[in-house]
């Protein structure tokens, strides 16, 4: 059995994902101490549009990826309520990234994309765009 997460990102994290072959996580920036996928579409939706999008310091854009992992390996982590009832994601580790995306079955997939009046978007970033 497999379950379904979800990541919101910006261009640039996104642009690292296409570089992997749509297949790993980059790495986590030396103040990032965690990773977190988020267990439903809405909340990372909201992230996307409301933080990767809209943050004074973004590039205007945001995006929904999503991606499956098999049961046995999610249930190695808690999951965390950040906020409201849906607000749920996992956290992990920046060192357990690796092995996280070891256990991405079939690829990393752009399920939304927020796209301000500004940005400018790019071919490769068009080609996985739904």
């Amino acid at each position: 059995m497999m379950r379904s997460l979800y990541r919101p990102t910006g261009a640039h994290e996104l642009a690292l994902i296409i570089e992997s072959g749509m297949k790993r996580y980059p790495p986590r920036l030396f103040w990032q101490p965690i990773f977190y996928p988020v267990l439903n579409f809405q909340y990372a939706a909201e992230i996307a549009e409301r933080w990767n999008m809209r943050d004074a310091s973004g590039d205007g854009v945001g995006f929904v990826t999503a991606f499956k992992v098999p049961e046995n390996y999610f249930l190695k982590f808690e999951v965390q309520t950040v906020g409201l009832a849906h607000h749920q994601e996992l956290w992990v580790l920046a060192e357990q990234l690796h092995e996280f995306n070891d256990h991405i079955v079939n690829g990393i997939r752009v399920e939304k994309a927020f796209i301000g009046d500004k940005f400018v978007m790019t071919e490769t970033l068009k080609s996985v765009l739904p």
